[in-house]
C-alpha cells in the first residue's frame, strides 16, 4: 500500500467511455507499463430519514481489499468512516428489510489495472445504473506512505499520459494529511468525492 491519487479524465467528445480507456491504455503501455489484471471499486448509497434526521450511508468495496468493507455514515455535518469485515453486507441487508434504509442508487468504477516500476495505475469507467458517466485514473506510488511527500513526484507522472488534466495544486485531502501516513480509507475517501460528484452531475 501506497499513496494513491485518483484524477478524473474528461472524455473526448468524439470518443465513447471504451475508447477513452482503449486511449489511455496506449499511453501507459508505451510508456513501459504492464497489465496486471481488472480491477474494482463499488459504492451502495443509502438513505435514511427519520424524526426528520437526513442521514447517508455509503457502502464501499474495493477489489485490493477483498476481506474489508468500508463504511461512510454522514448526518447533517458529521461524517463517521468505518473499515468491517464482509459480513456488514448482511446486516446491511437486515436494516433494509426492517425499512430503516432504502437502496438508492449503485455507482462502480472499474477498468484494467498496470504495473510500471513503482507505481501501479487503474484505469476505470465510472458507471451509475449502467450508463458511463466519466473515467476515473488511480496512480499509486507504492514506495511512500506520507502524501505531502510525494504528490509533485506523482502529478508529474500523471501529466506523462493525462495531460494538462492534471492540476498543479496538491489535492485537499492530500493539505489536510500533513505528515499522517496514508491508509486505504483515504482512496475510498476520494473515490466516494468522485462518485458523489458524479451522482450531482446526473441531476
Amino acid at each position: 500500500m501506497g499513496v494513491a491519487v485518483l484524477q478524473p479524465y474528461p472524455i473526448p467528445s468524439d470518443k465513447t467511455g471504451q475508447q477513452t480507456i482503449e486511449l489511455l491504455t496506449r499511453r501507459i503501455v508505451n510508456l513501459g507499463a504492464t497489465p496486471s489484471g481488472q480491477f474494482a471499486v463499488d459504492c451502495e448509497v443509502w438513505n435514511s430519514n427519520q424524526g426528520g434526521i437526513n442521514k447517508n450511508l455509503y457502502i464501499l468495496h474495493n477489489s485490493e481489499y477483498p476481506a474489508t468493507v468500508f463504511s461512510v455514515i454522514e448526518s447533517g455535518t458529521k461524517t463517521v468512516s468505518i473499515t468491517t469485515e464482509p459480513l456488514f453486507d448482511l446486516l446491511v441487508l437486515k436494516i433494509q428489510s426492517n425499512s430503516y434504509y432504502n437502496k438508492k442508487i449503485r455507482i462502480e468504477s472499474k477498468g484494467p489495472r498496470f504495473e510500471l516500476k513503482d507505481f501501479l495505475i487503474k484505469l476505470g469507467s465510472v458507471t451509475i445504473g449502467g450508463t458511463v458517466k466519466g473515467i476515473l485514473v488511480e496512480v499509486e506510488y507504492l514506495p511512500a506512505i506520507v502524501p505531502v511527500s510525494c504528490w509533485n513526484l506523482i502529478a508529474e507522472f500523471m501529466r506523462g499520459f493525462l495531460g494538462s488534466c492534471v492540476s498543479g495544486v496538491p489535492p485537499p485531502y492530500i493539505k489536510n494529511k500533513a505528515q499522517d501516513t496514508y491508509t486505504p480509507v483515504d482512496t475510498i475517501q476520494q473515490y466516494l468525492e468522485q462518485f458523489n460528484s458524479a451522482r450531482k452531475s446526473q441531476r
